[in-house]
């Protein structure tokens, strides 16, 4: 049972090539079914860890690894076929770039990075996903666009916005620390 979390991950992690194809093949019907699935994944993948104690090192970088591409891949795609605002694609793309050249600088620079999500990344992350799963419903035919559209949209352009500085600041101040403390040395 300790490897379950980590086998959910993995398995949402190889459903993203088939979920983009879906959106891409503009097959919205099953890949909302599909998006939802990896959603609800990746609630229980952590409720199994966090329940049964059995966090990893391989999970923490996993599980986010996964949600990012997941909602990345699915991000682009609506762009593409005009279901979302490039400026809003362009944000979420631009965050995560954002994070990952920060922690790749981190690591090769000062040392390991220890990957812990802040509240408002949880959040955003929670947020991304409610509204592609709305946008894939609306593309799907189950919901129709209404006042939720940009009431989410520009919601979670903010926590993409705030989880983003909210990164670069408090890895800097780690980084500035770590700099001072081995200028002492």
């Amino acid at each position: 049972m300790r490897h379950l979390p980590n086998a959910i991950t993995v398995l949402r992690t190889a459903l993203i090539p088939v979920l983009a194809w879906l959106v891409f093949k503009r097959d919205y019907q099953p890949a909302f079914l599909l998006f939802v699935a990896c959603g609800v994944g990746d609630a229980v993948d952590g409720w199994l860890a966090r329940r049964w104690n059995v966090r990893s090192r391989f999970g923490a970088i996993a599980d986010p690894l996964a949600d990012k591409l997941t909602m990345l891949a699915i991000t682009v795609l609506l762009a593409m076929q005009g279901w979302l605002p490039w400026w809003f694609t362009l944000l979420a793309v631009g965050r995560d770039v954002l994070i990952v050249a920060g922690a790749a600088a981190y690591h090769f620079t000062i040392g390991e990075v220890e990957v812990a999500p802040s509240w408002i990344s949880k959040l955003n992350t929670a947020l991304e996903f409610v509204f592609l799963a709305l946008v894939l419903g609306l593309a799907a035919g189950h919901l129709d666009e209404g006042a939720w559209y940009p009431a989410l949209l520009y919601a979670t352009a903010a926590t993409v916005v705030a989880s983003g500085t909210a990164y670069v600041l408090v890895w800097g101040r780690k980084a500035a620390a770590a700099r001072r403390a081995a200028t002492r040395s």
